[in-house]
């Protein structure tokens, strides 16, 4: 039934702004654009980061971080962490050891969404595969 994220968006007040902080954060520039819509294809199975004009959210869409937390796969948690939080996010979930090499953090970026970073050792062996 479900196969996998095919886009996965964020909102943001200010889509210029957070056009900017995604395309420092992920090193790129996003591949499509429309008025009001930038997209980025990242990540070892070009998953989709959509970040939307915020008044295009659903009506009763949280104005703060809260909810669903989705995890992306980094090479060091620390690092992605500490960076993040250099370009302006605030730190939502501390890095928290998991066990058994899992380690998560999560950061709210600068407009409100909630962006987690994880080591997953099942990642890598599903991606090895």
């Amino acid at each position: 039934m479900l196969r996998g994220p095919a886009t996965i968006t964020f909102w943001a007040d200010d889509l210029k702004a957070a056009k900017e902080w995604y395309t420092e954060v992920l090193g790129i520039e996003p591949y499509h654009e429309v008025p009001g819509y930038v997209e980025f294809r990242i990540g070892d199975h070009l998953a989709e980061l959509g970040v939307a004009d915020s008044r295009y959210a659903p009506e009763g869409a949280p104005a703060r971080p809260g909810g669903a937390v989705v995890h992306w796969h980094v090479d060091d948690v620390a690092e992605a962490l500490d960076r993040l939080l250099k370009l302006g996010a605030t730190l939502h979930i501390p890095l928290t050891d998991r066990g058994e090499g899992f380690v998560t953090a999560a950061v709210a970026d600068p407009f409100g969404n909630v962006l987690g970073v994880m080591y997953n050792p099942h990642y890598l062996e599903v991606l090895g595969r």
